[in-house]
């Protein structure tokens, strides 16, 4: 082996040993959480955060203690979905303390944002750095569930979550057109690939207008549990705070869907027994 072969040797293992040490504090940063479910779809404009903001209230109006991790670094809505003017506080230890809203605790890059019209164009790299700092820097104590909102696609952001995360499953959202099913499909697939559970299809905007049934279809083609549908209503309009604590219809809703998951979370502890 020449020199340039042992150098080339010397800074894989070098990296492999960062990694591995990377994911072991975050392993340990986590090690209070229960368990760790993403809100995944393959497009944008599905309602993904929506999803994840009412899912996790949900959960923790049923009396669960619930954090919910906003990594969409390019577009963090979750701060103005959940109305939140508290900023995160820092630790005698340096780590983040995250703000608390109808019960749930919350970290997002939209905290760090000087103005949220602003774009943040950053590269994948910096994505992954950030996303790896949140995961290792925030101080969640002990939670029941940790819901992760993640951006749409097969982007450097999901691919870091699954990768340095031991994920206990994903939730895959969609609506019922085709173009929307076809993404959902890519992203189910991803996940696959990396060896993560998907505890189940959530079809969004289902009705008249753009139609129902394509998540039940995608469902069963992909060989998945179907958790629900969530009809397009006006009650979204209010956004004063999440839909299920202003309409009991869309909280029987998601109500299903949090049952379905839990479902789901169980089948894959069974599996791993």
């Amino acid at each position: 082996m020449n020199q340039q072969q042992q150098a080339q040797a010397r800074a894989k293992i070098e990296g492999m040993k960062a990694q591995f040490e990377q994911k072991r504090a975050i392993a340990t940063a986590l090690g209070q959480i229960k368990q760790k479910v993403g809100v995944y779809s393959g497009k944008g404009g599905v309602g993904k955060t929506t999803v994840a903001v009412n899912l996790a209230v949900t959960l923790a109006a049923e009396g669960a203690k619930v954090g919910l991790l906003d990594v969409d670094i390019d577009c963090p809505n979750v701060v103005r979905a959940l109305n939140i003017s508290e900023l995160p506080l820092v630790a005698e230890d340096k780590r983040m303390v995250p703000p608390e809203r109808f019960d749930v605790k919350v970290m997002s890059m939209g905290f760090f944002q000087e103005n949220e019209d602003e774009a943040i164009i950053w590269r994948g790299p910096m994505v992954h750095n950030a996303i790896n700092q949140f995961l290792q820097s925030t101080d969640w104590g002990e939670l029941d569930y940790l819901i992760i909102d993640l951006p749409p696609g097969t982007s450097d952001a999901p691919l870091t979550i699954m990768q340095a995360l031991d994920m206990d499953g994903f939730v895959v959202v969609t609506t019922p057109q085709q173009l929307a099913m076809i993404d959902a499909k890519r992203s189910i697939n991803m996940i696959r690939k990396l060896h993560v559970n998907v505890l189940g299809v959530v079809e969004n905007f289902s009705g008249e207008i753009f139609g129902t049934g394509g998540g039940e279809q995608l469902a069963q083609e992909m060989d998945l549990n179907f958790l629900g549908r969530l009809e397009m209503r006006t009650d979204y309009r209010d956004t004063s705070k999440p839909t299920v604590l202003n309409s009991n219809t869309v909280l029987n809703e998601f109500q299903s869907i949090v049952d379905g998951m839990k479902a789901g979370l169980e089948a894959v502890e069974v599996e791993a027994d």
